[in-house]
């Protein structure tokens, strides 16, 4: 039988911190003596290896030394590979002393090591520290980029995961359907093609991997897919002539791409503005200079029907783009809108960024200056066929905040709202009738993306991008 990390309290309950007895079969679990180190660049956890027999699944429960009638806690159950197993623990205070106990479950039987200790080191003197505070919080975490660091942070504030890159993560440090975290750091030097970089719960590197056809990728937003393909967002920069369009006569046009590309890179499909839209999409103030920013895309999902949601910040519109074909579907917002609006401004919506699904005909985004004076967390629902688009809620903060660039929504379960209110450094949780049930305290600095997730084990899993 397979054992996931949500049997594992249940197991160890019956266990009752008692070693089980095992009958005298071939299926009698084994294990060693285990030995615990710590996880490089990241003091916050330890990694327990153990050598085991005749076993499904192996977890450690532990709990701070010095108080050894505390409750344990107990990480997510890892299946052994061969006759061992390594499980990270996750989430630990530092400089602490833990004690930790392997329990190695079979069909029959639980059974418990020998208990081992293991110091906690210090944390680095650059990682931020928050405080957060809230009356009713969603459970979980909250994933975010800070300065040098992805990290994770606890519903009091405190960090509980985290990991330093060389530049930085690049404003963006997400948690992804596949268990694993991105982030897409900045290059040493920022004219060379920079690489997303994927890491696992214990921070160890598991893949880098880019935009095919030698095109940069931006850094707002990926979907990794568990059989290893992505999509990408990818900056193409090509000259143009925009005279005739009030522009320079050698501009610079920055256009996203999108793509989808292989496990191994090989490149499934593209899909090019340059194809599909026009330079007088954009309003003429922006694309008067020697270099345009024409499209910025900076969200991507997939409707229910598998075709591709993409945010264009600079055309303040959301695209519908067929996934096979290529072809426009069609575009709300901007210059170009398809749509009728009810119950909502005009604009609707402008210089939006976080556009994701909630349901099928259900978006969420943040309203970054469709209202000058407040950004604001909105909910759409959108009926294709007529092509009307109905505003159903709106969320900002209070006293009211605007950021120009960056920030997120996510949707929740109970119908909640995680946003980042981007510059301002306020990150807040709201319930379904626009009450803030959860924040992180003061200012938390640009936060581009917060993300929520369950578990730090297998971050993003079962959760919403």
């Amino acid at each position: 039988m397979r054992r996931t990390g949500f049997i594992v309290a249940a197991a160890l309950t019956a266990a009752c911190g008692r070693e089980v007895a095992a009958p005298s079969t071939s299926d009698t679990p084994t294990m060693g003596i285990p030995r615990v180190a710590g996880i490089s660049g990241n003091a916050l956890g330890a990694l327990l290896s153990v050598s085991v027999g005749n076993a499904d699944s192996v977890a450690v429960r532990f709990h701070l030394a010095e108080s050894s009638s505390a409750t344990d806690s107990v990480t997510a159950a890892v299946r052994p590979v061969g006759d061992s197993v390594a499980v990270p623990v996750l989430g630990l205070l530092p400089a602490r002393r833990y004690s930790l106990t392997a329990v190695a479950y079979a069909q029959k039987a639980v059974l418990l090591s020998a208990t081992v200790q293991f110091t906690t080191d210090t944390l680095p003197q650059d990682l931020p520290s928050y405080s957060a505070s809230g009356v009713d919080p969603s459970p979980g975490y909250v994933v975010f980029a800070a300065g040098m660091y992805g990290l994770v942070i606890d519903n009091t504030g405190r960090v509980v995961w985290y990991r330093r890159f060389a530049n930085g993560p690049g404003l963006n440090f997400m948690a992804q359907p596949t268990g694993n975290y991105v982030a897409r750091p900045t290059p040493p030097n920022t004219k060379d093609i920079a690489s997303w970089v994927e890491v696992d719960p214990t921070g160890k590197v598991s893949r880098t991997f880019g935009c095919a056809l030698g095109l940069q990728p931006r850094f707002h937003d990926l979907i990794s897919e568990m059989n290893g393909s992505y999509w990408i967002m990818c900056d193409d920069t090509r000259t143009m002539d925009l005279t005739s369009n009030g522009g320079a006569a050698n501009a610079l046009v920055m256009g996203t791409v999108i793509q989808h590309v292989s496990p191994a890179g090989a490149l499934l499909f593209q899909w090019s503005p340059f194809d599909h839209f026009a330079i007088t999409d954009l309003d003429s103030v922006d694309r008067a200079g020697p270099n345009v920013n024409w499209t910025h895309g900076n969200s991507i999902d997939l409707d229910a029907d598998g075709n591709l949601l993409v945010s264009f910040r600079s055309l303040g519109e959301l695209t519908k783009i067929n996934s096979v074909t290529g072809s426009v579907v069609w575009r709300m917002g901007g210059r170009r809108n398809q749509f009728t609006f009810l119950e909502s401004p005009a604009p609707a919506f402008l210089r939006q960024h976080g556009m994701r699904l909630v349901s099928p005909g259900v978006l969420i985004l943040l309203d970054n200056v469709g209202d000058p004076n407040d950004s604001r967390a909105e909910r759409y629902a959108v009926d294709e066929q007529a092509r009307i688009v109905r505003l159903t809620q709106s969320y900002g903060s209070s006293p009211a905040v605007v950021t120009q660039i960056g920030g997120s929504v996510q949707a929740l379960p109970g119908g909640r709202t995680l946003v980042s209110f981007g510059t301002t450094g306020r990150v807040e949780e709201f319930d379904a009738t626009g009450k803030v049930v959860w924040r992180i305290n003061g200012d938390a600095g640009y936060v581009f993306r917060a993300q929520r997730i369950r578990s730090l084990y297998t971050p993003g899993v079962a959760t919403p991008r």
